[in-house]
């Protein structure tokens, strides 16, 4: 692997134009067919394998066309000062709003809450309903526009009138602040840790390249696949981080070795070869991360695992060939001027044909050092505290979050408090149960027995009237609980009304299924639960066998996935602190608690673990080329750390600042995901790979790198340390061992 990669760095070094030319080709070709690509049209949600998603599928197979995809509003209007909104003013002034809202171009119907039932019973609140001809997506700004302008007055009425729905969510799509933040972050840490623009700015190009590249290949294969807007979304944020941490490191190696006199290509080479091989089996371990959500089954997980793994594929070509290929287009202006103006007195003490190095003590070595001396204190140190962040992980709900987790300042959770205090906190959540009496005698009266036993388990406050399809064989009616969406009660009692289904479906000669956002939300959180085990020992054996190979030793790779376990459910620990129980809550804007998201956990899973096992690379590789090249266990420890330290740090921040720019969104989902990968990349990054690393390696000594010799016989080979670019045996190392010579 080294050697071939160190022949890749060379040739991309000599043939520096050509690889420019081909990298510039791929961006404007990517480019023309992601601009020219036909807009993809809007997927819905889809689950499959929970009773939601199967009623729903029979919804629409029984009620063709009612089940529309138009979008909708609904809109709250509250009497001032207590009165009722039957009031004959208050009354004009809503039917008045009603009738413009009914206005819009795009508008396909309303509902007059008089006529419909739709008042509070105590007369203080009604609410309509506005459907639209299009999705939220199709919506023109002049339809927003004019629902914005009815609302407006229909307040200077006097009443308090709020909306929610999807039609007023925002469909511009992400505004780029948290990656401005990420990249302006990264620039300012890149700039401190080699002290040189060009050097900052090399890996912020080609990230940005790489970023361009998969994102538009994602926009040109959106149609064809029906891929979300998320899968774009996860793409960049992943491309533009593991982007900038491979390039980073790639440029770090040629920096080091320039510093110990080698030529520009020779350094170059030796770069791809030894960082690079690092560089490619950190990205497979985030690629079989990422792939491996598919394993899950659902269909957005599988997007988004899809499109980042692809992101990541990019940006590890892109280290290899066109980082090497700058390199040669500017070999000084990387260097410091320091480094530019030692290098000919570095040059001249070198003796004999290989540059010798000197181990300097810098903040890396020094942290190693202290770590050597107390490994067992910092090692339970470390996992105490690990430990601790991670108890309230025991306490973990999860659910889906709607208007009720936005801001009180918008419009849509205003709405949602003002229905939930008119006609009790389960309005906002009701259950959809689909009836099919295609085989009972009276399909009627089967959907009549349904109901009314529905209607009389405990936690329900009423049950709508059956509305039957043109063929007369299936029902469908709302039932709304006592509880809010997101209660424990009301999961309690939809699994109370599916545990009653047998004896009513008896009772009624027709069977029925449970759906709607709430029972969907609770399908989708077991379905997630019971995927995470067999998602984690998937990608963990994976990943375990491949840092097997990589480093040829087991207590390692055992060591870095307990690690891992470790880091990631202190992060969703701290999760769980904040957003469930609301501690600290404010400081993070956050106005209201309650379950965390149920994507949240395996897709914490997915991302962190790539990027876990990216430090655990490119830290322990270093380590591994020290014991290799002689260095005791302890002293390779020490070189890892001289060498890798510093630059595991830098990523470890940029990474961070990628993912904590979303924290300042305004939607609570958004928040909580860039709080848990920030939290997440924090821990892994200072605590598992800077503490509990060094310290399990200077208390297992040799063992660390023990392997059994009919496993050694077995693992393929693949050189990840450059041992045969220092030590060159045989055909393959000949590159190596002619530009060695003539250094």
């Amino acid at each position: 692997m080294a050697a071939f990669l160190y022949r890749m760095g060379r040739l991309a070094f000599r043939r520096r134009w050509t690889v420019a030319l081909v990298w510039a080709a791929v961006l404007a070709a990517v480019g023309l067919a992601g601009m020219t690509a036909p807009e993809a049209e809007e997927e819905p949600f889809s689950m499959p394998g929970i009773e939601s998603q199967e009623a729903f599928d029979l919804m629409e197979e029984r009620f063709p066309g009612a089940a529309a995809d138009g979008a909708t509003a609904r809109v709250v209007f509250v009497s001032p000062n207590g009165e009722k909104v039957t009031a004959a003013e208050n009354k004009k002034a809503v039917e008045a709003a009603i009738a413009e809202l009914a206005d819009g171009t795009q508008v396909a119907s309303t509902v007059d809450p008089y006529e419909s039932g739709a008042v509070s019973e105590d007369g203080s609140t009604a609410y309509t309903t506005v459907t639209y001809k299009v999705d939220a997506a199709g919506l023109t700004d002049a339809s927003r526009g004019h629902l914005d302008e009815s609302l407006e007055h229909a307040r200077d009425s006097g009443l308090t009138v709020e909306a929610g729905g999807d039609a007023m969510e925002d469909m511009g799509g992400p505004s780029g602040t948290a990656e401005a933040i990420g990249v302006s972050v990264a620039a300012v840490v890149l700039l401190i840790t080699f002290g040189s623009l060009a050097a900052a700015g090399l890996p912020l190009l080609t990230a940005l390249i790489g970023v361009g590249i998969s994102l538009f290949a994602i926009t040109a294969l959106a149609g064809p696949l029906g891929l979300a807007d998320t899968t774009s979304t996860v793409a960049i944020m992943l491309g533009l981080a593991v982007g900038i941490d491979y390039a980073l490191f790639i440029v770090s190696r040629y920096r080091e070795e320039r510093a110990k006199g080698r030529t520009a290509q020779e350094a170059v080479a030796l770069a791809t070869g030894t960082a690079g091989s690092a560089v490619v089996f950190a990205g497979l371990t985030v690629v079989i991360a990422l792939a491996g959500l598919s394993v899950v089954g659902i269909p957005m997980l599988t997007e988004m695992g899809l499109g980042a793994a692809g992101a990541v594929v990019v940006g590890v070509l892109i280290a290899l060939t066109l980082v090497p290929a700058l390199l040669g287009f500017w070999p000084d202006a990387i260097l410091t001027r320091k480094d530019r103006k030692d290098r000919k007195d570095r040059k001249a003490r070198r003796a004999g044909g290989t540059p010798r190095e000197t181990r300097k003590v810098n903040g890396g070595t020094r942290w190693a050092s202290f770590v050597l001396r107390r490994p067992l204190p910092v090692l339970l140190a470390a996992v105490a505290g690990l430990g601790a962040l991670a108890l309230p992980m025991t306490d973990l709900q999860l659910g889906m979050p709607g208007d009720e987790a936005k801001s009180t300042q918008t419009t849509q959770r205003r709405a949602y408090d003002a229905l939930a205090e008119g006609f009790g906190p389960g309005f906002n959540g009701p259950l959809t149960v689909v009836v099919d009496a295609r085989d009972a005698d009276d399909p009627k009266a089967a959907a009549e027995t349904v109901s009314e036993r529905i209607g009389g388990t405990e936690g329900v406050v009423s049950v709508s009237p059956a509305q039957f399809n043109e063929s007369g064989d299936t029902a469908v009616f709302s039932v709304v609980p006592t509880t809010a969406p997101t209660g424990q009660e009301t999961k309690d009692l939809v699994n109370t009304i599916r545990g009653d289904r047998p004896g009513i479906e008896s009772e009624a000669g027709a069977t029925f299924e449970v759906t709607g956002t709430t029972a969907m939300n609770i399908d989708v959180s077991e379905k997630v639960q019971s995927a995470l085990v067999p998602y984690l020992l998937v990608v963990v054996g994976l990943a375990v066998i491949l840092l097997l190979v990589v480093f040829r030793s087991i207590l390692i790779p055992l060591k870095a996935a307990a690690g891992f376990l470790l880091s990631v459910l202190a992060s969703l620990g701290a999760v769980v602190v904040v957003f469930q129980q609301g501690h600290g809550a404010d400081l993070l804007g956050v106005e209201t608690t309650g379950p965390i998201m149920s994507l949240m956990p395996i897709f914490l899973v997915g991302i962190v673990f790539g990027l876990a096992m990216d430090y655990e690379v490119f830290l322990v590789s270093r380590m591994r080329e020290a014991y290799v090249h002689g260095e005791r266990p302890a002293q390779a420890v020490t070189s890892g750390f001289q060498h890798s330290a510093r630059v595991v740090v830098a990523a470890a921040l940029i990474m961070i600042a990628v993912f904590s720019g979303f924290i300042g969104d305004s939607d609570a989902m958004i928040k909580m995901i860039g709080f848990g990968l920030a939290s997440a990349v924090l821990l892994d990054a200072f605590v598992v790979r800077m503490a509990i690393v060094p310290a399990v390696l200077a208390l297992l000594g040799e063992r660390a790198w023990w392997l059994p010799k009919w496993l050694d016989r077995i693992l393929p080979r693949v050189d990840v340390e450059g041992e045969a670019l220092t030590r060159p045996t045989g055909p393959e190392a000949e590159p190596a061992e002619k530009d060695l010579a003539r250094t």
